[in-house]
């Protein structure tokens, strides 16, 4: 098989760009601030803040109607030089901003965020089976009809006597 020596050469600086790339993008999606939601509970990280007189920053959880960030839920990020966080528990449904400002003042990112109503987890009671377990590999929980069965039943029985007679004609000695 013949290979095309431009494809060849084209290859390595293909990798070599999406490398760049990938770097070069690093640092700046580390910046800023991840929110992430489950059920009625809302979470922010971060790791734009530095500490200042033992505080990280605050992070404030704005409703629609709310502007400055003084108006929203405000709970203090806790954490570590390697990542900051705070969470809000029991958030209604609607949509939401969140902004988190470091202790030196400055802002280290905005982002909204929908909160969706979650279904619980909702366990019934369930009826017992009518029948048995339906195991098996394969078709095995299918139920055939009559002549898929008579016709399975005869290829078992014709497998038996074909055995049978290879069998029986082998065991015969023969004479040259």
């Amino acid at each position: 098989m013949r290979t095309s020596k431009p494809l060849l050469r084209s290859g390595p600086t293909a990798a070599a760009t999406a490398a760049l790339a990938l770097t070069l993008a690093g640092p700046a999606a580390a910046v800023g601030i991840s929110v992430s939601t489950t059920g009625s509970t809302v979470s922010v990280s971060t790791s734009s803040c530095t500490q200042v007189n033992g505080h990280w920053g605050t992070a404030s959880l704005l409703s629609s109607g709310q502007t400055s960030f003084s108006q929203g839920r405000q709970v203090a990020l806790s954490g570590s030089g390697s990542g900051q966080s705070a969470a809000w528990s029991n958030v209604a449904p609607g949509t939401y901003t969140v902004v988190v400002v470091c202790s030196n003042g400055s802002t280290a990112g905005t982002q909204s965020v929908v909160v969706s109503t979650a279904p619980g987890p909702s366990v019934s009671p369930t009826a017992s089976p009518s029948l048995g377990v339906m195991g098996g590999i394969g078709g095995g929980s299918t139920d055939y009809g009559t002549v898929t069965l008579v016709a399975g039943g005869a290829l078992v029985g014709t497998g038996i006597v074909a055995t049978a007679w290879y069998l029986r004609r082998r065991g015969t000695p023969r004479h040259f």
